[in-house]
């Protein structure tokens, strides 16, 4: 029984810690509050919208796949980020211009609402 039992202790120690990874969250409710209530909503319920900052997307989707910065045009920053399946496959692009998101362009049915 030592054996049986040592087993359902490993088991039951290994579905903890699994199950503690499916619920990591990407911020906290300190981190989010001072945003306009729209903002907040988009990142609880992982969706992102033209006018979010970069720190506001990497709480509602996480960091991208990859990042490209562009040559400034007209003075304005430029910045690409890439979500792409673990294939590498393209997903989404978020285009930032000055800080903000700009353009959402998705391969992905359903991502952009």
């Amino acid at each position: 029984m030592r054996v049986g039992s040592a087993v359902c202790t490993v088991l039951f120690m290994a579905s903890l810690l699994l199950s503690g990874c499916a619920s990591y969250a990407r911020y906290t409710h300190d981190e989010i509050k001072d945003y306009p209530l729209d903002v907040q909503e988009k990142i609880i319920k992982g969706e992102v919208m033209p006018g979010m900052t970069p720190q506001q997307v990497r709480y509602a989707w996480g960091p991208p796949s990859s990042v490209v910065t562009a040559e400034p045009e007209d003075g304005k920053q430029k910045e690409e980020w890439i979500y792409a399946t673990m294939a590498g496959v393209f997903k989404t692009r978020l285009t930032f211009i000055d800080g903000k998101l700009v353009y959402i362009i998705s391969s992905e049915p359903g991502k952009v609402k």
